[in-house]
């Protein structure tokens, strides 16, 4: 059903935070216009000329002053549209035709449902569906066997790439978790919306295209960092849900493979390691993802400094 026919239109905005983002993002903007879904761009301090793409395109731009992060420029632009379903949107993912009319479809069908996510294909074909979480209560498939489904269904996970949100319940969940400044916040979202009872939803009619990992350009040091927040962010939410800490054995782990990878002389495959190893040794010693990327102050910084 074309989305113009939907009577729940209205209701709906997309967000997509954008870094970097200026080569994909005309395609994205480019769907959601077809959808008819009006877009908020939160570009994240891009040098690349994403906000003039964005702009160009006709959504609305919230300009962030400094990269703060997946999560905080969301709650950003969540705060930012009045609409009362938002659709967050990832800038190198496009919806197929109907997808949007799709997922509206589904949160009228089941009102006990907070967040919804389309039929995530990746740019080789495959489909993407996690058939487990590190912090999900229930559904949780401790061997990850992968049951791919055929219809809606409950899921335990929904992917951060592609969520439809009811607005007012977002907010009043408190958004994505601000302390982090990558990856988990979607797992973390995912647990505190079925802990205040709303269930998460898998629309299978729903497709989205998605280009996984080209968000943002290139750049030094990029596998490294995303390495870092990767092990930091891990080791965070399972202390914040009472998991067990993976801190050091992944400080261990990656320290050892970052060493033995030195004689490969392969940057990426260094970097890989070393960074987990320096996330997971950076939260041992009490340090914050947003510190390390100068968003906030890390804590006791003003004891450190001279004088």
């Amino acid at each position: 059903m074309p989305l113009v026919d939907h009577p729940v239109r209205s209701q709906i905005e997309a967000v997509v935070v954008a870094h970097d983002s200026a080569e994909v993002l005309p395609a994205c903007l480019a769907a959601l216009a077809r959808e008819g879904v009006p877009a908020i761009v939160v570009d994240n301090a891009s040098r690349d000329g994403t906000a003039k793409v964005a702009e160009r395109a006709g959504a609305r731009v919230v300009r962030m002053a400094r990269n703060e992060g997946y999560g905080r420029a969301n709650n950003a632009g969540v705060a930012a549209s009045g609409a009362a379903f938002v659709l967050i949107a990832n800038p190198d993912l496009v919806l197929d035709e109907g997808a949007a009319a799709a997922l509206l479809a589904a949160a009228a069908a089941y009102p006990d449902a907070a967040l919804f996510a389309p039929r995530i294909v990746e740019e080789d074909g495959r489909y993407f569906f996690q058939p487990r979480s590190l912090l999900s209560g229930f559904l949780t498939n401790p061997q990850g066997v992968p049951c791919f489904p055929e219809g809606d269904c409950c899921a335990p996970f929904l992917s951060g790439a592609c969520l439809l949100v009811r607005r007012e319940v977002f907010l009043a969940v408190g958004g994505f978790d601000p302390a982090i400044f990558l990856f988990y916040e979607d797992d973390d979202l995912c647990r505190r919306l079925s802990e205040a009872g709303h269930a998460l939803v898998h629309v299978q009619a729903a497709v989205a295209r998605h280009g996984r990992g080209k968000s943002s350009g290139p750049a030094p040091g990029r596998i490294f960092r995303s390495r870092w927040h990767q092990a930091w962010s891990r080791a965070y939410v399972s202390r914040k849900w009472g998991l067990p800490s993976p801190a050091p054995g992944m400080f261990a782990w990656n320290a050892v493979r970052s060493l033995l990878a030195l004689a490969s002389f392969r940057r990426p495959l260094i970097e890989r390691y070393a960074g987990s190893a320096a996330g997971a040794l950076a939260f041992l010693r009490g340090r914050t993802a947003l510190g390390r990327e100068g968003v906030l102050a890390e804590p006791g910084a003003a004891d450190r400094s001279p004088g």
